[in-house]
């Protein structure tokens, strides 16, 4: 049999160390010691770190004015997190069963103790860890302390830098980028529990689906390994419509169900994304219940068709599902908060319904954040948004190159496959990504910004056999703008503009904007912004002991987020400064607004010589004063989204 006990429901504490000092602590008390920098405090798991010391009033709000700055000495400590499991669950098995410590996500690198014996390391947020307890029942006794302690993190993974030296794979967003103050996170930010199991359990499961659009009927596929042992069986349930038993032998086996009696799943705007329960039960020789796995599922087929007039060597950027093409409109989506262990399901759905509400069918999981919980994808089934989901790369500006040595190459293709098994029963999923705005070293130097990488890169390759092996059928792209060219800036008409990023400001003004638009060839828009400001009343609720005028690089608070201050700007249009916050804030989401909106529409307009446009980006992971988010830090919708939800609704 296999069972598992949701570790969430102990009580944890957290204590703070000067690096390397716990280990000198071994009595069941560490929590109490009086060499500790931060005593034992009450911890929520999962749960930063940060936010623990927040709520117990041991560090400031890092949202407010400039108060990130006061948190950064968090990173440089060891933190130990610490529960007891009780005695009766690590006696609940048969000789023969494994108990194994499974952590769904741990963020980032560090040991764990088991009854006060270190028993293992870890390293790395993007993938689950799985830990033996097994060998060492008979030594704990009744000292059944659990305890995971984190490293202090990698110093630099910001977005400035060299991405091929950039070989720590850690969410790289929160260490500060152009929208977000740096807070590292550490702690636990996924599910962890127990689980028991014996010989009995369904390995290397594989779940696909597909819709025949001309005889309108679903299929399923099924891929598992079984016990080396003869005798085991697997029942598929798929709600009311199928219910089979089968003989398994040992290795893999292939379950195929065609014509099956479904309704598809539809994107957004497009009919109902239509879900079935999928129950895969393992039963033993003695015809018990060994295992059971569960999964939403939905049927949908794509395909990716040219657009009309694209060159003939163009890559295909029509999406066509079901049968009937649909406009990839959509947002760039980046991380809600940087302590994403944090983040709850309505933190999630708030944002998730608002998308769907504003028309979107798509959205981009930009590279340069990490694989989002299991409550995204489900929501983005519910909710029938396709998801574009990338590796976790992205460009630093110095070189926006990826690793190529051969360590890196086996790591990050580990990663994958790990992302992909997790996620490849999603009827929501649509593409894998290499990563973000990944490119190319002109030739004969050694930094600096060439065309977007392609399959020529030995880490693209891995990539693309890691997705053709694990979710067939699925497309794979090695980056975002993935080219030829990396943006549009110039030479309309000559063809070489297919899926391209940019542009993010209005730099000559509405008029030039307005013309380049008119004149715009691309295939495929990827990521496309426009600074805007957010409200009066949150820039005032945030900005701590700092002032909110004038909103100018001169001011701190504006400073930031730097990069989306339009001061001049505004100087330049009226021929004099702002009277105050109040009037440069309505210039400012005015003129996001009318920017996005004449770029979506021209997209949407030529359609399909144009199969999308994502926004650069939907919401804001940070109280920025401004950025080209269409969302603010608390979810509400700036006048841009409405303006975009126009467009991708069609209303005229």
């Amino acid at each position: 049999m296999k069972y598992s006990y949701d570790l969430s429901s102990l009580t944890w504490t957290i204590t703070g160390f000067t690096p390397y000092l716990w280990r000198f602590e071994s009595t069941p008390g560490i929590g109490e010691t009086s060499v500790a920098d931060i005593l034992s405090v009450r911890a929520r798991v999962p749960g930063s770190v940060q936010k623990t010391l927040h709520d117990e009033g041991l560090l400031p709000d890092w949202n407010e004015g400039l108060n990130a700055r006061a948190c950064e000495w968090v990173e440089n400590r060891h933190w130990v997190y610490m529960t007891r499991i009780p005695r009766e669950w690590l006696a609940a098995s048969s000789e023969d069963a494994s108990i194994r410590l499974v952590c769904d996500g741990l963020d980032y690198g560090g040991w764990v103790r088991f009854g006060g014996r270190q028993i293992a390391s870890f390293t790395g947020t993007h993938t689950p860890h799985a830990f033996d307890l097994t060998p060492y029942l008979d030594q704990v006794g009744d000292d059944t302390r659990l305890e995971i302690i984190f490293d202090c993190p990698p110093r630099w993974l910001g977005q400035f830098g060299y991405t091929s030296r950039m070989t720590e794979f850690k969410p790289r967003y929160n260490y500060t980028w152009d929208w977000i103050a740096r807070l590292v996170q550490i702690g636990i930010w996924d599910e962890v529990r127990l689980e028991i199991a014996d010989v009995g359990k369904l390995t290397d499961m594989a779940i696909g689906t597909d819709f025949d659009v001309v005889r309108e009927t679903g299929i399923l596929s099924v891929r598992c390994d079984a016990p080396d042992e003869s005798g085991w069986q697997l029942r598929m349930s798929l709600d009311a419509v199928r219910t089979e038993r089968y003989d398994l032998t040992s290795g893999e086996n292939v379950i195929l169900w065609s014509d099956l009696d479904v309704e598809p799943w539809h994107p957004n705007g497009f009919g109902e994304p239509t879900l079935y329960d999928l129950t895969l039960t393992l039963i033993g020789p003695d015809d018990a219940e060994h295992d059971r796995v569960e999964r939403r599922v939905g049927f949908k087929h794509v395909e990716w068709q040219p657009c009309e007039g694209a060159p003939e060597e163009a890559d295909p950027w029509i999406c066509v599902v079901n049968g009937e093409p649909v406009f990839l409109g959509g947002v760039n989506w980046t991380p809600i908060r940087p302590n994403f262990a944090d983040v709850t399901l309505d933190d999630y759905r708030k944002r998730l319904e608002t998308y769907q509400q504003m028309g979107c069918t798509v959205l981009r999981v930009w590279g340069g954040g990490f694989l989002e919980r299991e409550d995204f994808y489900d929501l983005c089934d519910e909710l029938g948004l396709l998801v574009w989901q990338e590796f976790p790369l992205s460009s630093s500006g110095l070189d926006n190159y990826p690793p190529d040595d051969p360590e890196s190459i086996e790591e990050l293709a580990r990663i994958a496959t790990s992302f992909v098994r997790r996620r490849r029963h999603h009827a929501s999923l649509l593409i894998w990504c290499g990563g973000n705005e990944l490119t190319t070293i002109p030739a004969g130097q050694t930094e600096g910004m060439g065309p977007p990488i392609g399959m020529e890169h030995p880490l693209m390759q891995r990539f693309a056999e890691v997705v053709e092996r694990e979710d067939p059928g699925t497309r794979f792209v090695p980056t975002s703008s993935s080219g030829p060219s990396f943006g549009a800036e110039s030479e309309f008409g000559k063809g070489v503009h297919w899926d391209v990023h940019g542009p993010w400001k209005l730099w000559d003004g509405m008029d030039a904007w307005e013309a380049y638009w008119a004149n715009d060839d691309a295939l495929f828009r990827s990521e496309v912004g426009a600074p805007g400001a957010s409200s009066v009343s949150l820039i005032e609720r945030y900005r701590g002991d700092e002032v909110s005028f004038p909103a100018s690089h001169a001011n701190p608070l504006w400073r930031r987020t730097a990069w989306w201050v339009e001061w001049k700007a505004f100087i330049d249009e009226h021929g004099r400064e702002p009277s105050d916050v109040q009037e440069y804030v309505v210039w400012s989401q005015h003129r996001q607004s009318r920017a996005l909106e004449i770029a979506a529409r021209a997209c949407r307009d030529r359609f399909p010589r144009c199969g999308g446009f994502i926004v650069w980006m939907g919401h804001d992971s940070f109280p920025c004063t401004a950025n080209t988010a269409v969302i603010d830090f608390e979810g509400e919708m700036k006048p841009a989204a409405h303006a975009l939800a126009a467009v991708f609704r069609d209303d005229g």
